[in-house]
């Protein structure tokens, strides 16, 4: 098909199917920029899909490019309190607005914010700051209106007063709007507190104006969940759509939505669904809801309650296969056995904590050998297990979390057997852990075959003295191409990132650093990306 391509002259096209390999490779695709103007056309599209999500300190000196496009009344306002003049270029190469393609109100939100701490006034006040992101967020909600964007995704994610009213000045216009809307394939409504009117109205004008959502996530305040209201807009939302393919179920969930994925459209469409921290006591449906929906490939279980023997008989009663692709559980008892045996070779997600059952042990090495990414919660009594289950899947183990319970320390002998048993590449690796220096060294000694693409560590122990251990076995070996470090220090959490010199010494072995808590991989946010 390339080569077909390639010799009738369409070498445009061809072009293109290759710059979408560099998709998230966001340092290639500037490079793309600079090799001629298709090159350009072609990378800069990918660039601007999705601007918000990019962290990145310099990165957020794109909300000016968006502000070139701003009425000249709200540029005269906006000039009486930024820092410097000539803030809104008059020429851009290109319509940026246009390219939008994902939207999140948090992050919308937090770029404004973190852009105006830095070009605002030196300290204005709390009101003249609100005034100033409320100013900013409402006018590129108008921009990509007026653009008439053509939205992929929409996270409507609030989780603060503010935000609350930023999204308050985005509302109406949406509501004026339905072509901004019409054609999202992926939904994520996500509120951290109660549900108001605006937001009531927000879901009612979703449920009439989106047909066409592939992907649906929903995590709303427990108080909120059995409200009637909500309840028949999110039952509404999910009859309407013809092609919903994946959907989530959190907290307090009305059993009633869970029941219409048997509807028709549902059961030959939906291959995934995640059951975030939902409680399945009394869910005595479950067997036949799976045995009816016949396309489903992947089931997650992140966080939640009452795996009690009715559910796993549920699960036996199920006669297609039980494609459980991830399981993070806080307890794990003898009850699971029979869980990890009809799914064990489907498990590609698994988070182990304390376990005293000899029987799951086995099961677990046993069938588990095809886990991606593990969460490990160490404690005494499963070091040994723990170590084994690493030997067995590291030819496919890819990301990796390693915490302790807070009752052990991590000592060099312990740190020396997990450096010797890691695979010879990771994607990701974050070591929330509890030591000194010349311990973390031995470790680092002893892993220095793996190649590891972003390594975390944050390390509680009150000792501030890794990073020199850290520059010669990572740093000067060129072991990582991302970094992020957070230590304890006289009882204050300091971050790499923060060590503007530190930065610089990395980036000449090209190593990015990062920030912590934006590069720790959330497991909820990981499956729904993921899958």
């Amino acid at each position: 098909m390339a080569c077909s391509k390639f010799f009738s002259g369409d070498l445009s096209e061809l072009l293109n199917e290759v710059i979408q390999y560099f998709h998230y490779d966001y340092k290639t695709l500037h490079s793309c920029i600079l090799v001629n103007r298709l090159w350009c056309r072609l990378a800069i599209s990918l660039l601007w899909e999705d601007p918000f999500s990019i962290k990145s300190p310099k990165n957020y000196r794109f909300i000016e490019i968006y502000l070139c496009n701003l009425s000249d009344d709200d540029k005269t306002r906006l000039n009486e309190y930024v820092i410097h003049s000539g803030l809104f270029s008059s020429n851009t190469l290109f319509n940026y607005p246009k390219f939008i393609k994902h939207l999140d109100i948090y992050k919308v939100y937090d770029s404004i914010e973190t852009w105006a701490y830095t070009n605002l006034l030196t300290s204005p006040t709390s009101q003249i700051l609100d005034f100033i992101i409320e100013l900013i967020f409402r006018s590129l909600f108008i921009i990509f209106i007026e653009n008439e964007v053509n939205l992929h995704s929409f996270g409507v994610i609030v989780d603060g007063y503010k935000e609350f009213e930023c999204f308050g000045a985005a509302f109406e216009l949406v509501l004026q709007n339905t072509n901004f809307v019409y054609n999202i394939k992926s939904l994520t409504l996500d509120f951290d507190s109660e549900i108001t009117d605006n937001i009531t109205k927000f879901l009612e004008f979703l449920c009439s104006n989106c047909n066409s959502i592939s992907s649906l996530y929903f995590l709303l305040p427990i108080i909120n969940n059995g409200h009637p209201i909500i309840k028949k807009n999110l039952s509404q939302m999910i009859k309407l759509q013809k092609n919903l393919k994946k959907i989530s179920f959190s907290h307090n969930c009305p059993l009633s939505l869970l029941l219409l994925l048997k509807n028709s459209n549902c059961s030959n469409t939906l291959n995934t669904i995640i059951f975030y921290s939902i409680d399945f006591k009394n869910m005595n449906f479950l067997s036949e809801l799976f045995n009816q929906l016949n396309v489903l490939e992947s089931i997650h279980i992140v966080d939640c309650y009452s795996l009690d023997s009715g559910f796993i008989q549920q699960i036996n009663n199920v006669t297609k296969p039980f494609k459980l692709r991830s399981l993070f559980l806080d307890k794990m008892d003898e009850l699971l056995d029979p869980l990890i045996q009809k799914s064990g070779n489907y498990l590609e997600n698994f988070k182990i904590t304390k376990c005293k059952s000899l029987q799951l042990s086995q099961s677990l090495e046993l069938y588990c050998s095809n886990i991606k990414f593990l969460y490990v919660v160490l404690h005494f009594k499963n070091i040994n297990l723990i170590f084994n289950l690493i030997k067995n899947i590291r030819q496919n183990l890819n990301y990796l979390i390693i915490k302790s319970d807070g009752k052990i320390k991590f000592s060099s002998n312990l740190l020396q057997n997990l450096g010797q048993i890691l695979p010879f590449k990771l994607e990701y690796l974050n070591l929330v852990l509890a030591t000194k220096g010349s311990d973390l060294e031995v470790f680092l000694k002893s892993s220095q075959n793996t190649y590891i693409k972003k390594l975390l560590i944050r390390n509680d122990e009150n000792s501030h003295d890794i990073l020199p251990y850290i520059k010669e076995y990572i740093m000067k070996k060129k072991r990582v191409k991302y970094l992020a470090i957070l230590e304890l220090f006289h009882r204050e959490v300091v971050d790499l990132f923060s060590l503007k010199d530190e930065v610089k010494e990395f980036q000449l072995y090209d190593i990015q650093v990062l920030n912590y808590n934006d590069s720790a991989i959330g497991v909820y946010n990981f499956i729904k990306e993921t899958y």
